[in-house]
């Protein structure tokens, strides 16, 4: 068995926006499943790479479909998948159908699908911004999982927040849970609407991070330091902070206090962070990721 991260059917306020986990064991849900993706872009390959590592499925049992075969024929010499014939082919054989093509693509993908899928296959869409009733209408089919992964889980620390149509049953769940799992961590919420928030803070969030650590290292070089040195500091900086944050279980202005001697250099750097509105800028950066990504849900 493996161990999976999944929450609690107990929710905290939607004020605070807190969800409660608990951690469970589940037996080994892939293994003798076949699991059909439909796209093998990057995404595709990164879960394909971490179900793999872990060993939560067999690479006979992964089937590819894309309308490029030089791509499926790289991923089949690479992890040992089985190329699709067609779309048709990959929903026909699928117990778990992955949904990984571009969302502008998925009217095409999907086209001849409708009533081709198993009756107790589960379907697992990660395709941004493509509603649940989108899915279902499409493909004539009630079990959906709909993710909002990003893209760190291409080196397994991604971060998917994922809902679930009642029609999933607990072992879909565990099999959903498995899948994103093997790419980072995964969190189930109680209603689709979460995942538009989602998308803006975890499927959006890499490029805030990277834009904030592009203007750290552009500092560093204006202070004098090659590009190079600047760029080491700050990555293993962030990338320790984030990990200092997760182990320590503190509260993030706890831990900013403790780092923050009086009259001394954070201070003054936090300060001069303060004037230029960063609390507000990132707040704003977020509602209008959110706001788009209601817009493109709806369109």
């Amino acid at each position: 068995s493996t161990e999976y991260r999944v929450p609690s059917t107990e929710y905290c306020s939607l004020l605070t926006f807190n969800f409660s986990l608990s951690t469970f064991t589940f037996p080994m849900p892939l293994t003798d499943q076949t699991i059909a993706f439909l796209g093998s872009g990057n995404m595709c390959e990164a879960i394909i790479a971490g179900l793999l590592r872990d060993g939560s499925a067999a690479p006979e049992r992964i089937v590819t479909a894309d309308i490029r075969p030089e791509r499926l024929a790289e991923l089949r010499d690479r992890y040992g998948t089985t190329p699709a014939a067609d779309n048709e082919a990959a929903a026909r054989a699928a117990d778990i159908l992955v949904l990984a093509v571009k969302p502008q693509m998925f009217a095409e993908a999907a086209a001849g699908l409708k009533g081709g899928l198993r009756p107790g296959a589960l379907v697992l869409s990660i395709m941004a911004g493509t509603a649940i009733e989108t899915i279902r209408r499409q493909l004539g089919h009630e079990a959906i999982v709909r993710s909002m992964p990003n893209t760190p889980a291409m080196i397994g620390e991604g971060m998917s927040v994922w809902v679930a149509t009642p029609a999933v049953s607990e072992a879909q769940k565990a099999a959903a849970a498995a899948i994103l799992s093997a790419c980072g961590r995964a969190l189930e919420v109680a209603e689709e609407k979460y995942l538009d928030m989602a998308t803006a803070i975890n499927g959006s969030g890499p490029g805030y991070v990277f834009l904030i650590l592009e203007a750290m290292v552009d500092a560093g070089v204006q202070m004098g330091f090659s590009r190079e040195a600047a760029s080491e500091l700050v990555l293993q900086t962030v990338l320790g902070s984030a990990r200092y944050a997760q182990a320590s279980g503190l509260h993030l202005a706890d831990l900013r206090n403790r780092v923050t001697s009086p009259a001394g250099t954070t201070a003054a750097g936090l300060a001069a962070l303060e004037r230029g509105n960063i609390r507000a800028t990132l707040a704003d950066a977020i509602l209008a990721a959110y706001r788009r990504a209601q817009e493109l849900g709806q369109k």
